[in-house]
């Protein structure tokens, strides 16, 4: 028998007792167990379970009154999940873990319900998103601050973050990774277990503020990948890692680029500063100053400027450089002290919005959009909009629950990183790049506009045609761009149509955009949209 098959079994054996946590339920339907009455009735149940429980109540769901294995279709399943949600909510409780297993065409499910609401996330939280060349340790940084380990000098602290396994046994990262510590009021609060995800769910519970990680890649061939974590998140910081046995590379310089051209206040992390002796560390920051001097930008060295020198300059014309090891720990106290004090940036003022990075199928929840909540509020129960779809429509959502770092919470604001679970919409019909509004708004699918453009590198001239990848939010499309006068060339800015070339987005006036073809890219500004319709 499996380990999660004997929950189940565990459950079924305790069986209903009068003074026991334990509940069983063949499917709950909003039409009879939300009535008038009945909805009160099962909420004290279910609270007088939680109590018996210490805390702690297990309801078998898809089970008859006698323990026999009935099963739920995937619809009802989802439909007695969100009632039951409703009536934890109502019992001062929450739904803490759901696992279920498949019962001829049916699920059975076991639902874990835990005394206290869901989260209200309400504290400050920063997004960080890092960047830098392939091997120079960006991964095993942010392992070691998320942890508090040091690593064992082969990057052993990179697997603390969320990675794909293909990831883990090549020692690459191919996909966008994420991570969360915190603070409170005597200091940083780390995951102690990476392995489970409940332990970052307790970080996001008790920290006062949080940090979280947006981890890029990079190696080459996914820029593509490291753009659309720098363009499509809603970062507060950037901060880019140089590698000392290494020094400033080409994408280095490329990563710089697109973290200045987004306007993202940056920190320079010098890592491996174990691995050098003290003339070739003093030899990289300069070539770091010599690189941000060439981009117009000052540098500012914390050790010996201080993090109070760091905090109040950080900005448009200043960057930080922190020499760091996640070996021996060097610079990490220095970094837990930017983050804890650094302030927000990203405004999220205005009706929420969010733009879909990844969509995924959970068992007996369906449908999930996962992203960074751009503006304004999401709550469970909200009716939203989905779209555009290829055909340029939306479609009617609704949010049937709302999680973040694994921790099950009652609404989110601008700048947290969520996963979404969808009412009204199939997992096959998600795809990257559509945007969840309000179900009041009016939204209009855009396949042309217009813009300011600046060609930051080009081997020749841009002209009639030329069909860059156009990066803006998490959208990642070619397009076809008509500039103005015929041509733009290296170093010119100037206007030009830019129309999508296989399916409309939601685009609005003054988001700026990354653009690229190769080793070409460019920086852009909508300055006017045509609706598709």
């Amino acid at each position: 028998m499996s380990r999660d098959r004997a929950l189940l079994e565990r459950a079924l054996d305790r069986g209903e007792s009068e003074g026991g946590n334990v509940e069983f339920k063949e499917r709950l339907t909003r039409e009879v167990h939300l009535a008038e009455g009945r909805r009160e009735s099962l909420a004290a149940q279910l609270r007088h379970r939680v109590l018996s429980g210490d805390g702690e109540a297990t309801y078998v769901l898809g089970v008859t009154d006698d323990g026999g294995l009935a099963g739920i279709d995937h619809d009802r399943f989802s439909e007695t999940m969100d009632v039951l949600s409703l009536l934890a909510e109502e019992a001062d409780a929450h739904i803490d873990d759901v696992e279920t297993w498949g019962v001829g065409k049916g699920l059975v499910g076991v639902a874990t319900i835990r005394d206290g609401a869901v989260l209200e996330t309400d504290d400050e939280h920063v997004v960080v998103g890092t960047a830098g060349h392939v091997d120079h340790g960006k991964s095993t940084l942010v392992g070691s601050l998320v942890t508090g380990r040091a690593d064992d000098g082969d990057g052993a602290t990179r697997g603390f973050l969320d990675v794909q396994p293909h990831e883990v046994e090549r020692g690459l990262s191919a996909d966008l990774s994420y991570a969360v510590y915190g603070f409170d009021d005597d200091g940083p609060i780390r995951v102690d277990n990476p392995d489970r995800k409940g332990d970052r769910a307790q970080v996001v519970e008790d920290a006062d503020r949080l940090v979280s990680f947006v981890d890029t890649v990079g190696h080459e061939p996914w820029l593509r990948t490291t753009i659309r974590g720098l363009v499509g998140q809603k970062l507060d910081y950037g901060l880019l890692v140089v590698a000392a046995d290494d020094g400033p590379t080409r994408t280095t310089r490329e990563h710089l680029g697109i973290l200045l051209a987004t306007e993202l206040p940056t920190i320079v992390a010098i890592t491996k500063a174990d691995a050098v002796d003290d003339d070739r560390l003093e030899e990289v920051e300069r070539e770091v100053e010599g690189l941000l001097r060439e981009v117009e930008k000052s540098p500012l060295r914390v050790g010996r400027h201080g993090v109070d020198a760091a905090i109040e300059e950080v900005g448009d014309r200043v960057v930080p450089i922190v020499e760091t090891s996640a070996v021996t720990g060097e610079g990490l106290d220095v970094l837990d002290e930017l983050f804890d004090r650094l302030p927000k940036t990203a405004s999220g003022d205005g009706e929420f919005r969010m733009y879909v990075d990844r969509s995924y199928s959970v068992t007996g929840v369906g449908a999930v959009a996962s992203g960074t909540v751009m503006t304004g509020e999401v709550e469970a129960g909200d009716e939203l909009l989905l779209g555009p779809m290829p055909d340029g429509r939306f479609q009617e959502v609704e949010v049937r629950s709302i999680e973040m770092h694994y921790h099950r919470v009652d609404q989110a604001r601008a700048g947290r990183i969520v996963g979404i679970a969808l009412k009204g919409v199939k997992e096959s019909a998600l795809e990257r790049g559509m945007a969840l509004l309000p179900a009041d708004a009016d939204p209009e699918p855009v396949r042309e506009f217009e813009a300011e453009v600046m060609v930051l590198n080009h081997p020749t001239r841009i002209g009639e045609g030329y069909e860059p990848v156009v990066h803006v939010e998490t959208i990642g499309e070619a397009a076809a761009f008509s500039p103005e006068g015929g041509r733009l060339l290296p170093g010119d800015t100037g206007e030009a149509t830019v129309r999508f070339k296989f399916r409309p987005y939601l685009i609005e006036e003054g988001q700026t955009f990354v653009f690229r073809e190769g080793r070409s890219k460019g920086v852009g500004t909508v300055t006017a949209v045509h609706p598709a319709r």
